[in-house]
């Protein structure tokens, strides 16, 4: 099992419960009425909406929902006092964190996130700290229908896809990110059955700390998902067999 995997898999384990799905729903929604207040509110027009629409509908958000985020984007001043901030951290064993929010107070989002970075060992970087550690790329998950892996490749690279990897029962495609909406189209049009598609921050090189270790910053990542202002965490750990069981147990 993939990377991937391991990390989708233990979301949405994690995401199970009613309260952490209304709590992912709110942010889905902030994201929703961001992106059509920073663009045109049609998610046609919009690609940063057609992302955060799609991921909406991935994690089963009601129609309605999606339908009063957008609208509330059109109403006076709606979205506007949202900052979208970012935060670099370092852990130990050379774990790198990219935090990235969206907040109406920036202070009280930078003390949480710092409060919780410090009880987990680790220490909030500056600007630029390890964000060079990662790389901007989209990042389409497809399952594989029936295509071999290498017929989707071939669709990939075709469509202007850098990268691809095996993800269990299906593959991950990578892509720069102003090819996502393309690739990702190419491969529908190949009746693939395209399961997420994002822009998201790709570690370079992963780190395979001792499981203990491993198993703590996870916990921390999970901590600092929980944070309200929180929307994505990004690392360069990797989520070995073993460490995967622990924390899935």
């Amino acid at each position: 099992m993939s990377g991937h995997s391991k990390w989708s898999t233990i979301k949405r384990a994690k995401g199970a419960t009613d309260a952490k799905r209304g709590q992912l729903f709110t942010k889905l929604a902030r994201e929703i009425t961001v992106a059509a207040r920073t663009g045109l509110p049609d998610p046609e027009s919009n690609g940063r909406l057609r992302l955060a629409v799609q991921r909406a509908r991935a994690e089963n958000m009601p129609r309605d929902n999606i339908e009063r985020a957008i609208e509330r984007a059109k109403a006076a001043g709606v979205g506007d006092n949202f900052d979208e901030v970012t935060y670099e951290a370092f852990m130990p064993g050379g774990i790198a964190l990219v935090i990235q929010a969206m907040t109406d107070n920036r202070n009280r989002t930078v003390g949480e996130v710092r409060s919780t970075i410090t009880r987990g060992g680790g220490n909030l970087g500056a600007d630029g700290a390890v964000a060079w550690m990662f790389d901007s790329v989209g990042q389409i998950v497809v399952k594989p229908g029936d295509m071999s892996e290498d017929e989707i490749a071939l669709v990939a690279i075709d469509a202007g896809a850098t990268e691809f990897e095996s993800d269990g029962d299906g593959m991950v495609v990578y892509t720069e990110p102003q090819d996502l909406h393309t690739v990702q189209e190419a491969l529908s049009t190949a009746e693939l059955e395209v399961e997420s598609a994002d822009l998201v921050m790709k570690p370079k090189d992963l780190i395979t700390p001792d499981p203990d270790a491993a198993v703590k910053i996870i916990r921390l990542i999970e901590k600092l998902e929980d944070l309200d202002d929180v929307q994505n965490v990004y690392s360069n750990l990797e989520v070995t067999d073993e460490v995967f069981a622990q924390v899935s147990a």
